[in-house]
This record gives C-alpha cells, structure tokens and sequence, in this order.
C-alpha cells in the first residue's frame, strides 16, 4: 500500500494543515481517507466530503477549502478501487468493484471514522455515485447524520441508451465470468483527461483544464472506464432507488441538488425520486453539466446558496464566500426540511 500522503500538484494545490491516513474495512480493504479543521469560528459540525466514481480526494480541494472557511471539519475518503485505496484488479487503471457490499462496507468504515474522530453534528455531502451509495444507506439507518446534500445522485444514465438492455447484459457477461473485463470499447484512458468539448462535466474551462492536469499527473489516483462488475453493481444500486418506496424511506433531511444539463445521469429520474422525499426537496440548477461543485462560478455561487440555507438547519447565519451572493427567499425555504419540520418533496429551479 502507498504512503498516506495527498498528491499535491503545482496549479492545484491541497490546503494546508490536514491529516492522511489509512483505515480498513470490515472485510479488508485499505482506504484512504483525509481531513481538515475548520479555518473559522465558531465551529458547525463535521461535513462528510463523498466523491463518484473515478475521482479522488485531490480534485475536491476547492471544496474542502469552502467547507472549512464556513466552519466545519471535512473528512472524505477514496472508495475502493479508486484514487489512494486498494485496487482489486491487476490492471489499476481498471475501474472496478465487484459487489455493492463493497461500496456499503466503505462508507460503514467512513461513518465509524466519522464518529469516532470528529465532533457533531454531522452532514453529508454527496455526489453522483457516491450520493446514490448514501441515499440508499439513509433508508437503513447506515447514514448517521443529521442533514445530507445530495449532488446529481446516480438514479439514472442518460448516457446509456438502452439501459434495461445494458443491465442485462452486465448481468449475463458477469455470471459468465467477465465481471473483470472493461465495458466494450473501454479502455484505461480517464474521463477527465479527455477534450474540453463535448466534455459531460463542466461548463468551466479553467476547472477542467486544472482537474485534466491534475489527472495526467496524479495517473497513480486516476483510473479510465468501469468493468462489467461495476456496471451490474451500478444498476442493481439503481434498481433498489427507483422502487416505489425506496424515498419514502429515506429517514436524513436530504436537499437534492441536480444539473438542468446533465448528460451523465438522469435530472428527471432525480426529480420523481425527490418528489416522494418525506424530510427533503430538489432544486435543479438549470444551466449546470454533471460536476456541479466544478462549475463556473455562478453556477457555483447558486450551489453555495442553497448549502448555506439547508446546512446546518439552524437559525444562524452562515458566512459566505468571496464573490457569493446572500441566500435568496428559495434558498431560505429549502432550510425548511428538517427532522422538525419536513420540506414538501418535488423539485425547484433556479431561473
């Protein structure tokens, strides 16, 4: 295993003063996980920093800073099979995990180090897969904390065309022993090393460009395109979410935050998953492409807005950053969906 050390690369580099190390699961795996103290007072809680798929804990600096400038701690780890944690497969750049028990031990893991080392209350802020992984979890009582922010939630893939067909697919290749294999036509090159345009990502040129260099660099963290198992696995966590009753279960006060121009995964798959949300609510950021916290900056500013009116939930004010705007009456309602006071489910966009 690699030493527990963050990569820190010239134009992009990590904020100071945080803590690396390793922890393992309850079935073996080595992750990485990383955290940093608040730079403000007072101090607001712990916020739990959960990246997707192929992505690491370098490319969320600009976060980790924003986070702590509102006062909280972040912690955030690697999943398996991605960035500074264990690989299961010989060939790394492969993304691959084999079932989504897997997923669910890494996150038990990173909610015992939550607990253990960082003080309440806790949040969650979640994307894409990553988000998925936690919706699913809250509807079990495996998420403990008190609010969660989830961002593009993997519901769905616009990305695939025949989605039903691609499930059964996966399913069939694995049982038939190419759970290991890349999908079709993958192959070890990372989303985020490919051209600007047409990029699935981000309207953000200058952010693209320094996450693409950050990649090619970091190649050791990056990986390219999913394995067959990764797929099946996605599917069946997607599966499980688009039951019927699979919102009404979800017990954390959850605002969903989805990109109106998302070519990745599905906005109205989203929108009828929030719309049946007991504590929660979504607001969709009409101009957005899938990495919302990589956006330009006024993409940004409206994600920020909508943070500090649902986080922590509480009557006080939350410092804003340089350059983003006051909270407006919509960002102020979307604090409403507490564990007292639950926000009416369903979806708003900002104009």
């Amino acid at each position: 295993m690699a030493e527990a050390v963050l990569f820190a690369h010239p134009g992009y580099p990590v904020p100071g003063h945080g803590r690396v190390w390793f922890a393992t699961t309850r079935d073996g795996a080595s992750l990485r996980f990383a955290s940093w103290r608040p730079t403000v007072k007072p101090v607001r809680g712990t916020v739990v920093l959960i990246q997707g798929r192929a992505e690491f804990i370098e490319r969320y600096s600009e976060a980790v800073a924003e986070l702590r400038r509102r006062g909280f701690h972040v912690l955030t780890f690697d999943w398996r099979g991605q960035g500074g944690s264990q690989r299961f497969v010989r060939r790394e750049r492969k993304g691959h995990i084999g079932h989504l028990k897997h997923y669910e031990a890494d996150l038990a893991l990173a909610m015992a180090e939550m607990q253990a080392k960082f003080p309440p209350p806790y949040f969650v802020l979640a994307h894409s897969m990553g988000a998925a992984i936690c919706l699913d979890a809250a509807r079990f009582g495996a998420l403990p904390v008190s609010r969660m922010v989830a961002l593009a939630p993997m519901l769905g893939l616009t990305m695939i065309a025949h989605p039903v067909r691609a499930s059964r697919l996966a399913s069939l290749l694995f049982w038939l022993g190419f759970g290991r294999a890349f999908i079709p036509g993958g192959g070890d090159t990372a989303i985020a090393t490919k051209p600007f345009e047409g990029n699935r990502l981000t309207s953000d040129a200058i952010r693209y460009a320094r996450n693409s260099a950050l990649s090619a660099e970091a190649r050791h963290l990056s990986i390219g395109d999913p394995t067959i198992a990764w797929v099946r696995t996605a599917f069946r966590l997607m599966a499980r979410l688009n039951a019927p009753s699979a919102a009404l279960e979800v017990k954390v006060p959850t605002l969903i935050v989805a990109a109106g121009q998302d070519p990745v995964v599905s906005t109205p798959a989203i929108e009828r998953f929030a719309a049946r949300l007991k504590t929660g609510s979504a607001l969709v950021l009409p101009t957005a492409r899938h990495e919302i916290l990589m956006e330009n900056d006024a993409i940004r500013a409206q994600f920020w807005a909508a943070f500090d009116a649902f986080i922590p939930g509480e009557d006080q004010a939350a410092p804003a950053s340089a350059g983003e705007p006051r909270e407006s009456s919509l960002m102020q309602r979307l604090a409403a969906g507490g564990e007292d006071a639950p926000a009416t489910g369903g979806a708003a966009a900002i104009p």
